[in-house]
C-alpha cells in the first residue's frame, strides 16, 4: 500500500501541486485519412477531480487525452486549462505529468534517475534532486529500489517508478492512458487503490483512460463514457450506472451486462401501463412517475431494461410482477451462480465487434416503426432478404447486424441464485421483478424518464 508522507520542511502534502481544471468546448479531432477520432466533445474537469474517460478500443479516449497533453492539436474546437486558451502551447508549457501504458522508463538508468529525469531537464541542482527523488520514492514504496535497474523491477514496481518520475515535476494535472494494462488482475486491483489513494493525497487534478468498467466505477470521482469518437454520458459511477443515460451505457456497464428486452407499451388509464414482453406482461404502477414518460408510447415497442441485482427467483405460484421461463444454462462463479433464462421475449443487443467482422455480418431487416427505428438507431436502412424476413414481414431474431452497432435476438434473462443451486438445465424458473429498478429507452436507444439525476 502506497503511504504519502509529507515532506520535511514543508507545510503541504507530498507535491505541493496547484490543482487545475480542464474544459474541452466542441472538440473534434479528424486524421489526415479521414478517420474521426473525437466528434464534437465538450467535457469539464474540475479541480481536484479524478475523471475517469471509459470505452472500448478505438473509442476516441486517448485522443483527448493526448490532445490535453498537447500530443495532438485538435481539429476544431477549444482545450482550456485554468480558463486559459492552451491550443497552441506546447506540452512543456503546460505543467502536465502523463503517465503511459507501457511504463516507458530508460532501461540504461536506475530507478532513481529515471524518477529524477525531469528535473535533471528543468536544471535542478543535484542535492535538490536526490532529496525529492528519496522523498517520492519513500512514498511510492520503491525507496529501497533506487539503485537498480527498469529490467530488475516487476511490473508493480515499473509502474511506480513511472509514477514518481510524474509526481516529482510537481504538476498541475496528471494523465493517465491505460497505466494498469499490462498487469495481472491481482496486481491491477492493488495498484489501482494505491493510485486512487494517492492522487486524492495529492489533490492533484486527474484524467485516467480505461476500458475497464471495473477500474473506471471503483477509482472515478465522475465517469465519461466514449463510443466512437461521441461522449455517451458523464457523472458519477452511481449515476451511470443507476441511470444510463443510453442504451449503449447501459448494455456497456455491469456484469452480467443489463438485460435489454423488446416491449410493446399499452396503456391502462389510472391503472397501469402494461409491456408485453412476448406472451408475458409487466405491469408499472400508474403512480409510478415514470409511467407518465413511459405511456407516450402506447402501442409502440420500447426497449425494457433489468440488471440481475433487480431480479429474484421466487416460488412457482407467487404473484406480483413475474416472468416465468426455462434455464438455458448456468454459470458457476464461486460465490453465485447466474442462471439464463428463456422466457420468449426477444432481446436488444449492443455490439461492439472488429472490424474484420464488418465485411461478414449480415444486415437485420423489419417493417412497422419500430423495425425501421431500430434501424434508424443501428444508422443503416436494412434490406429485407429471404434468410433474414420471415413470413409476415418482419426480423427473425438472431441475424446479425452491423459491427457495433444493435441486432435483435431470442433473450436470454440473467438471474442470479445461490453458489450451486439445486437446479440445471431445462428447468422451470419464476423470476421476480423489481419494477422500480426497471430502465426504459426509446428507439433512439434514449433514456426514457422525467427528471432524471
Amino acid at each position: 500500500m502506497i503511504l504519502v508522507t509529507v515532506i520535511p520542511g514543508s507545510a503541504t502534502r507530498l507535491g505541493e501541486v496547484t490543482v487545475a481544471t480542464v474544459a474541452l468546448k466542441d472538440v473534434t479531432k479528424v486524421f489526415p485519412d479521414g478517420t474521426v477520432a473525437v466528434d464534437n466533445i465538450s467535457l469539464d474537469v474540475n479541480d481536484g477531480e479524478f475523471m475517469v474517460l471509459l470505452g472500448p478500443s478505438g473509442c476516441g479516449k486517448s485522443t483527448v487525452l493526448r490532445m490535453v497533453a498537447g500530443l495532438e492539436q485538435p481539429s476544431s474546437g477549444v482545450i482550456l486549462l485554468d480558463n486559459e486558451l492552451v491550443n497552441d502551447l506546447s506540452p512543456r508549457d503546460r505543467r502536465i505529468a502523463m503517465v503511459f501504458q507501457d511504463f516507458a522508463l530508460y532501461p540504461h538508468m536506475t530507478v532513481g534517475e529515471n524518477i529524477a529525469f525531469p528535473l535533471r531537464l528543468s536544471g535542478v541542482e543535484e542535492a535538490i534532486r536526490t532529496e525529492r527523488v528519496a522523498d517520492v520514492a519513500n512514498a511510492l514504496g520503491i525507496g529501497d529500489v533506487l539503485g537498480r535497474k527498469p529490467g530488475q523491477l516487476s511490473g508493480g514496481q515499473r509502474q511506480r517508478v513511472a509514477m514518481g518520475r510524474a509526481i516529482i515535476r510537481r504538476p498541475n494535472l496528471f494523465l493517465m492512458d491505460e497505466p494498469l494494462s499490462n498487469l495481472d488482475s491481482g496486481l491491477r486491483a492493488e495498484l489501482r487503490a494505491e493510485i486512487s489513494g494517492l492522487v486524492r493525497e495529492l489533490g492533484v487534478t486527474t484524467i485516467y483512460v480505461t476500458h475497464d468498467q471495473a477500474e473506471a466505477l471503483t477509482m472515478a470521482d465522475r465517469v465519461a463514457i466514449m463510443r466512437k469518437g461521441v461522449l455517451q454520458d458523464v457523472g458519477t459511477p452511481t449515476q451511470v450506472y443507476g441511470r444510463p443515460a443510453t442504451l449503449y451505457v447501459a448494455a456497456f456497464l455491469g456484469n452480467p451486462r443489463m438485460n435489454l428486452l423488446e416491449a410493446s407499451v399499452y396503456v391502462h388509464l389510472d391503472r397501469h401501463v402494461a409491456l408485453h414482453l412476448g406472451d408475458q406482461v409487466l405491469r408499472l404502477p400508474w403512480e409510478d412517475i415514470r409511467a407518465r414518460a413511459v405511456a407516450r408510447y402506447h402501442g409502440e415497442r420500447i426497449v425494457v431494461g433489468m440488471r440481475a441485482e433487480a431480479l429474484a427467483p421466487v416460488a412457482p405460484d407467487a404473484s406480483g410482477e413475474v416472468l416465468r421461463g426455462r434455464i438455458r444454462y448456468l454459470e458457476h462463479h464461486g460465490h453465485e451462480s447466474l442462471a439464463f433464462v428463456d422466457i420468449g421475449a426477444t432481446a436488444i443487443v449492443v455490439d461492439e465487434l472488429g472490424g474484420q467482422a464488418a465485411g461478414r455480418a449480415r444486415r437485420s431487416a423489419g417493417s412497422g416503426r419500430f423495425s425501421r427505428a431500430v434501424q434508424r438507431f443501428i444508422g443503416r436502412a436494412a434490406v429485407p432478404t429471404a434468410e433474414n424476413e420471415d413470413s409476415t414481414g418482419g426480423i427473425r431474431t438472431g441475424v446479425l447486424s452491423d459491427p457495433g452497432r444493435h441486432h435483435r435476438r431470442p433473450a436470454e434473462l440473467a438471474v442470479r441464485l445461490a453458489p450451486y443451486p439445486g437446479v440445471s438445465a431445462g428447468h422451470p424458473l419464476a423470476i421476480s421483478v423489481r419494477m422500480d429498478a426497471v430502465h426504459f429507452f426509446d428507439d433512439r436507444g434514449d433514456r426514457i424518464d422525467v427528471g432524471w439525476r
